[in-house]
């Protein structure tokens, strides 16, 4: 059991280190937060799935497993949430972005209600 909890809390250790590169090379706000929010909330999970394995105990697996669900369940959202606001606030798309969904979504609504 040490030697698997070990391993995950390397494997987690090494998605969190891939979220935290994704940070410094990512070119713009949103694919930042795309990289951190996929790669960090993973790594976390592994991290709290080795915790979990490493200690064996109803009481860490429960509380590793409540955290686990919860993190899968705001950190999404908290991003989306925050990338609307800075798409609203008028954060520049990085220039070789390709695709503006949310652009052609509002100027159809605009067109809509004229």
């Amino acid at each position: 059991m040490e030697i698997a909890g070990g391993v995950l809390l390397l494997v987690g250790s090494a998605f969190i280190l891939i979220s935290a590169i994704g940070i410094l090379r990512m070119p713009d706000l949103y694919m930042r937060m795309s990289a951190t929010t996929k790669a960090s909330t993973l790594g976390l999970g592994i991290v709290l799935a080795g915790v979990a394995v490493y200690f064996g105990e109803v009481g860490v697996i429960s509380r590793a497993i409540v955290i686990i669900a919860f993190l899968f369940l705001t950190a999404p959202v908290a991003a989306h949430l925050i990338g609307r606001a800075a798409y609203f606030d008028k954060t520049p798309l990085w220039e070789k972005s390709v695709m503006d969904d949310l652009k052609k979504k509002l100027e159809e609504e605009q067109i809509k209600n004229n």
